[in-house]
């Protein structure tokens, strides 16, 4: 919204800029001394956490990893081969037109 002249010849006031407000000069350094000790603990809590973690052994880990591949292989040749059982279907159907 533009503010209007007090009278003829004076200029409109600026807008805002939505800037904070201009803190202290102390206030800075206070600043960066919390934000230092929240990302210190932040970075604490992570490493906490991951020593929490219970890792899977060796075994676990190949036997999770074949699996997956099995399992991706089997999905992948289970979807070829509905694709080309739907495929001959319509061919069928439209007399052999694709």
């Amino acid at each position: 919204m533009k503010s209007t002249p007090k009278g003829p010849g004076t200029p409109a006031r600026a807008t805002s800029t939505n800037r904070p407000a201009p803190a202290r000069p102390g206030a800075t350094t206070a600043v960066r001394a919390k934000n230092s000790r929240a990302t210190q603990d932040f970075f604490r809590g992570i490493v906490s956490e991951m020593r929490r973690v219970t890792w899977p052994s060796r075994e676990e880990w190949v036997a999770a990893t074949i699996l997956t591949v099995v399992l991706v292989v089997g999905v992948g040749v289970f979807t070829y081969v509905v694709d080309l059982t739907f495929g001959e279907i319509f061919s069928l159907l439209t007399g052999g037109a694709r």
